[in-house]
């Protein structure tokens, strides 16, 4: 959902609905979008609770704390490299940005004494890399053991590269891979696979390394190769004839992004599964473009310390040599630059970018970079010598600031014999509040709610979705959304009160999870201080719309409030089903308890963040009136209920004598009917017609009920019926006192 995706928005609005979010919300589970302008609307705010809702979806509970641990890993080793046994917690002092912290918890982690165990003895073991349900098991299995993640960048790495480091890590697992070490394998190209998962089966190991071969995820690497002229010179570009070359910067962005936001995953995947992990990267760059990767590149670091991950970044490339002008798989330069030396320095340069984000990624998280290095094997020694013995320390951070900052570690050890030498991490960088987020950064925190298997509820948020045929083989799905404004935090704005939200749906194929829609808006209610008392009594409902194929989709609905960054997600399933032309079909019996002209309202600003599919209208609107879909569908006694739906009619019905009527049914019994009645409107060109209708709810007594509507084709065999359901309950009686002053809700 970055800004490098192409949004679009079918039919919005921002209303004053009813009451607030009483009742629960609805079941939350886990192609092209299009869209009109935005409506405030005021709603009789009689409403109650909804029905009981269907069980939420499988997922990791999600408890925040302001409180955090923060655990660093400690080498000691002598001058001859071998790690110090035996310390005691208070010969070690820890401090964070020069003031002294108190340790609270202290271990040591002896891999020496199972490295050097006999291979005879050496018991199989698999943990798996994701969620952990035991943690306190899998400590016991992992304590004392070396944990080593093979991550292999496919989309950077060329061809010989690929090859060049899967045989440096086939040879690690015959021959340097000892009792001590658990290796998972992992490899990130269209998406993030756990080849294997932390095992010491090198029979395994091998079989996973060897099933990685070159694909068409290494093509993406050469579009991030461009080199730049230096100042004064001619543009050092390849000559390959073409009349126009793209800026392909904007890509470069989001491939970059795309290679950091993997390293960030992992390091979450690792974050359940206790002590100190080592992630060995193979890749053959990563360009920063500048400030643009640098939100992502902090994400990344801080997921790494958060999960106790140090990162070995490797250059998969090995040792590079510079042949001017470049090697013969490019074509000639043009301009002055190879006659002045502009183009070795420029290729020189281009390989110290893509090298720059890799040493930051290593320096930052405790680990180390290798570059220009012909012996792979070195490097899996070295990780081997840094993690033979270490002391596990964890301590409260006496700064309670979320400024983001990155703050220094240093940690001390006392009475330590001559030649020691202690190596941890340098820190790590604190959480931030949303007030001092860069655009960056609020958008990587859209793109992990997305992510994210574990609703947010933050922000508490109904939704409601329907579906509309336009044709054939397109289906408008309105989605609307509820909020309540006593939930919001409101800024005080020259007399007026104000707020801004991002509202945001993405949806996937159910069968493949590819992305086959996206709908993203950003609105700002503005609201005077006459009128904002009584918002506080009513909700916000967001109301937009997708169109999409008939098929089976997941919707994931998204509400961020701009002020305090708080999010509120939804998930839906939705199974649209192809149209028959043989029969006479209805949509969803939509239900609502206002119905508004068709205008626009000046207290709601739209910023569009994508390219505006035109539409010239929304089904919902009949007779230059636009329904409102009721999100709770709980009404009250006093209140009208709308009820509007459409029959799709084959070539050979008859238009004019169709008619429609609804039937009320309440615990299994059959109440009412209404009388059958003409389409309020009828499209000749698709076969539409569009029902709308009205009745009181003043003679039907508190309770839920079941409403079917049918449509019949006098005098041939077409028929159908739809259904929905809603609540009713008294209205709200006032107070036999109430002084004048207080406003009025009606």
């Amino acid at each position: 959902m970055r800004r490098h995706a192409t949004f679009a928005r079918q039919c919005l609005a921002v209303l004053a609905a009813g009451s607030l979010l009483a009742g629960p919300l609805r079941s939350q589970d886990a192609a092209t979008p299009q869209a009109q302008q935005p409506q405030v609307v005021p709603v009789n705010p009689r409403q109650g609770p909804a029905p009981p809702p269907a069980p939420l979806p499988r997922g990791r509970s999600t408890i925040r704390s302001t409180v955090s641990l923060v655990e660093i890993d400690v080498q000691v080793t002598d001058r001859e490299g071998k790690p110090i046994k035996g310390l005691k917690q208070e010969q070690l002092s820890v401090s964070e940005d020069g003031k002294p912290q108190k340790v609270s918890t202290f271990e040591y982690n002896d891999i020496e004494q199972i490295e050097t165990a006999s291979t005879a003895v050496e018991a199989p073991i698999t943990v798996p890399l994701g969620t952990v349900s035991a943690p306190e098991e899998i400590k016991a299995v992992v304590h004392d053991h070396r944990m080593i993640v093979l991550f292999f960048d496919m989309t950077s790495l060329q061809a010989e590269d690929l090859l060049r480091s899967t045989r440096a890590a086939e040879k690690y697992i015959r021959e340097q891979m000892t009792p001590a070490d658990l290796v998972g394998v992992v490899a990130f190209g269209n998406t993030l696979k756990v080849i294997a998962n932390f095992t010491n089966n090198r029979e395994l190991l091998q079989q996973s390394v060897e099933a990685l071969v070159p694909g068409h995820e290494a093509a993406l690497a050469q579009l991030a190769d461009a080199a730049t002229a230096a100042n004064g010179e001619a543009a050092v570009t390849e000559d390959t004839g073409a009349a126009f070359t793209a800026d392909d910067t904007e890509f470069n962005v989001f491939n970059t992004d795309r290679k950091l936001a993997a390293v960030e995953a992992i390091c979450e995947v690792l974050e359940s599964i206790p002590g100190k992990k080592s992630l060995i990267q193979f890749t053959s760059g990563i360009t920063q473009t500048g400030e643009e990767n640098r939100s992502e590149l902090i994400a990344a670091t801080n997921s790494a310390n958060r999960s106790n991950v140090s990162i070995y970044t490797v250059d998969s490339r090995g040792l590079l040599t510079a042949t001017p002008g470049g090697d013969a798989s490019m074509g000639a330069s043009g301009g002055t630059a190879m006659f002045s030396g502009a183009t070795v320095i420029s290729q020189s340069q281009s390989r110290e970018d893509s090298r720059e984000t890799l040493a930051t990624l290593a320096g930052d998280t405790g680990g180390r970079s290798f570059f220009d290095t012909g012996d792979f094997g070195k490097i899996f020694q070295s990780v081997q010598n840094d993690t033979s013995g270490y002391y596990l320390v964890g301590y409260y951070s006496s700064d309670a600031a979320h400024d983001g900052a990155w703050r220094s570690v240093h940690v001390k050890i006392d009475k330590l014999p001559a030649g020691a030498h202690v190596r941890t991490r340098e820190g790590y960088y604190a959480p931030k509040d949303f007030g001092i987020y860069t655009t960056e950064d609020r958008e990587r925190q859209l793109e992990e709610a997305f992510r994210s298997e574990t609703p947010e509820v933050e922000l508490p948020v109904a939704m409601e979705t329907a579906e509309f045929r336009l044709s054939a083989n397109q289906v408008f799905v309105p989605i609307a959304a509820k909020l309540a404004p006593s939930a919001l935090q409101w800024a005080q704005k020259r007399g007026s009160r104000e707020t801004a939200f991002d509202f945001a749906a993405e949806v996937r194929d159910a069968k493949s999870n590819r992305v086959v829609g996206a709908l993203r808006d950003t609105i700002t209610v503005k609201i005077d201080a006459e009128h904002f008392q009584d918002m506080q009594q009513r909700s916000l409902v967001y109301q937009g719309g997708i169109i999409l194929s008939p098929g089976q989709y997941k919707l994931k609905f998204l509400a961020r409030e701009n002020e305090s960054g708080r999010i509120g997600t939804f998930e839906d399933t939705l199974t649209l089903a192809p149209l028959q032309s043989d029969r006479l079909q209805l949509s969803s019996v939509l239900l609502s308890s206002q119905v508004e002209a068709v205008r626009n309202a000046a207290q709601v600003k739209t910023q569009a963040l994508g390219l505006d599919a035109k539409m010239k209208s929304s089904p919902l609107e009949v007779g230059g009136e636009r329904i409102i879909p009721s999100v709770t569908r709980v009404f009250t006694d006093q209140q009208t209920l709308y009820v509007f739906f459409q029959a799709y009619l084959p070539q050979k019905a008859q238009a004019e004598s169709l008619r429609a009527g609804l039937v009320f049914f309440r615990n299994g019994q059959r109440l009412s009917d209404t009388p059958m009645v003409a389409p309020a409107e009828y499209d000749e060109k698709t076969h539409t017609a569009a029902f709308r209708i009205s009745l009181p709810l003043a003679g039907l007594n508190a309770g839920r009920y079941t409403v079917q509507a049918v449509a019949v084709d006098a005098g041939t065999t077409y028929a159908a019926f739809a259904r929905n359901y809603f609540a009713i309950r008294p209205a709200a009686r006032p107070a036999a006192a109430i002084p004048s002053a207080l406003p009025s809700n009606n």
